[in-house]
């Protein structure tokens, strides 16, 4: 490498890597949200919520 010789600036990048600069945030994105997506369209509408019912002591005959 020449010591005299300027750095690339980012203006000079090839085509080749703003395109792949644009896919690849495209798949980052579907990655984040295309399973957030499948969880909301595949679960239930009315989720009922657990709730534990007292505790009864059963009581054998003696």
């Amino acid at each position: 490498m020449e010591s005299n010789s300027q750095p690339a600036s980012p203006s000079d990048r090839p085509p080749q890597q703003t395109l792949a600069n644009i896919v690849g945030t495209a798949i980052a994105i579907l990655t984040l949200t295309l399973p957030l997506w499948a969880i909301a369209h595949y679960s239930p509408t009315n989720i009922k919520i657990w709730q534990p019912t007292p505790y009864q002591l059963q009581r054998f005959p003696q």
